[in-house]
């Protein structure tokens, strides 16, 4: 049976490593998640039958938290807005680290003192630190994107206090490997407590608009603590499936800062997005309004037209609208793409798979440095819900917080239109010096009524 076990996790990692490659291209992605998914059902009931010797009495708790979670899981994914998205995975994720966190906090607590297992020992308390800190990390990042967790809590030198308690649980932890776990129960707890305490305070002072990095950061410490809870139990799948996850995780962390044009350690210790942060700007800021009918002649007769879809275009939920007027404009001959930042909207990909959602066809999205070859030849940019992303300060400001980060430079366009409900700055709380531009013209108000206009006029024209 235990050869059958590992012959069938082997199978279930080759099903990971064929997933992931799915996922990274939309046509495919269906099917890699169906394959990733497949995998962790093997490797799950392989790791639920192995053991069976006779007493089942454990199994009806196993079973019955499988159904219950699973429910809870499928009913949330069913349910959950695009825009909620990033809230979702952040939240999964720390159960993810909690589940390691709980697996290490039961092996401490079963630890046989004196057993010269230290290597084990040191794998636990590192599964605790990682896992405590991915648990409580994920629960802050799920708050301060959903909006109920706040920046006005400002922790006193927080790099310093983070350091003195870091360095007190390694301290603790170091003197619990020298004892061999011949310590008392509530130097344990104590253990537990500082790592949870410690994920808090990690994510506090770090701004609302830094939480995507800091999500994709903590995916991979939650990869990383999934593979210590292998290595606790010798269990291969779980070493392998969490490697992959810690390394998918970092290399998107990694991605990400190259988008902003930032260090991790500026993104960690930075406090960028915290408070509202205004770049000069050496126009005169007249700010001048659209209509429907002047936007939608210029759609009708230019040749070129690019979308560049933000997080406002997945709150307005309009998607389909949008390719609505994509597939009129297309069938009057005016070829239309779209321009998508790596960080738009909440997380990598958000506007990808709210695209594709629509059935926008992925050959038209544009990555950023092709997109901006191809602003100069481009007779209209609708930018729709985008703000940080096309914000120009990040090319000419170097007192703005944005300065060097990689941009589409949509003011290339011979028009820009701006669609918001108002003039209030983006996520970062950086004002956008874009909407007072000579080329760029604002159409305020919700963007899928807006679009919903633009193609009753295109249909009528």
């Amino acid at each position: 049976m235990d050869v059958l076990a590992q012959y069938i996790y082997l199978i279930s990692v080759v099903l990971f490593v064929l997933g992931l490659k799915g996922l990274s291209h939309p046509e495919s992605a269906k099917r890699g998640n169906f394959l990733a998914a497949s995998g962790m059902v093997l490797a799950i009931l392989i790791s639920i039958i192995t053991p069976m010797e006779g007493d089942h009495g454990n199994y009806a708790w196993i079973f019955g938290a499988l159904a219950i979670g699973g429910g809870i899981g499928f009913v949330a994914a069913q349910r959950v807005l695009l825009t909620k998205m990033p809230e979702l995975v952040s939240l999964f994720n720390g159960f993810g680290g909690a589940c390691s966190m709980l697996i290490a906090a039961l092996e401490l607590q079963q630890y046989t003192p004196n057993s010269g297992n230290t290597a084990q020992l040191i794998i636990i308390i590192l599964a605790l630190l990682i896992g405590g800190i991915s648990f409580t990390g994920s629960i802050i990042a799920y708050g301060k994107l959903d909006g109920f967790v706040k920046n006005t809590f400002k922790l006193p030198a927080p790099q310093i206090f983070n350091l003195v308690l870091l360095v007190g649980y390694l301290a603790l932890g170091a003197w619990m490997v020298m004892q061999d776990g011949n310590v008392p129960v509530g130097l344990g707890i104590g253990l537990i407590a500082l790592a949870m305490l410690y994920g808090v305070t990690f994510v506090t002072p770090i701004g609302g608009g830094d939480m995507p990095v800091v999500i994709s950061l903590l995916n991979s410490f939650t990869g990383l603590a999934a593979a210590a809870a292998g290595l606790i139990y010798g269990n291969q799948v779980m070493i392998v499936g969490g490697i992959l996850v810690g390394a998918a995780g970092t290399i998107l962390t990694i991605l990400m800062c190259d988008a902003m044009n930032r260090s991790l350690l500026n993104v960690i210790i930075g406090d960028f997005g915290a408070k509202a942060a205004g770049g000069g700007s050496s126009r005169d800021e007249v700010v001048k309004e659209a209509n429907v009918a002047d936007v939608s002649i210029q759609l009708k007769y230019g040749q070129k037209a690019i979308i560049v879809p933000g997080y406002g275009l997945a709150v307005a939920q309009a998607q389909h609208i949008c390719h609505e007027v994509d597939k009129i404009l297309s069938d009057e001959g005016v070829q239309v793409k779209y321009a998508i930042h790596p960080v738009a909207g909440r997380m990598p990909g958000h506007m990808n798979v709210l695209l594709a959602e629509a059935g926008v066809d992925y050959d038209k999205l544009l990555e950023l440095e092709d997109a901006n070859a191809e602003f100069t030849s481009t007779d209209i940019v609708l930018v729709i819900g985008a703000n940080d992303v096309v914000n120009p300060s990040a090319l000419d400001d170097p007192s703005s917080p944005l300065f060097g980060m990689p941009v589409l430079e949509v003011e290339k366009a011979k028009s820009v239109v701006v669609f918001k409900r108002s003039m209030r700055p983006g996520y970062s709380g950086v004002q956008n010096p874009l909407f007072f531009g000579d080329r760029t013209r604002m159409l305020f108000g919700d963007a899928k009524a807006s679009l919903n206009k633009i193609k009753d006029e295109l249909a009528n024209a």
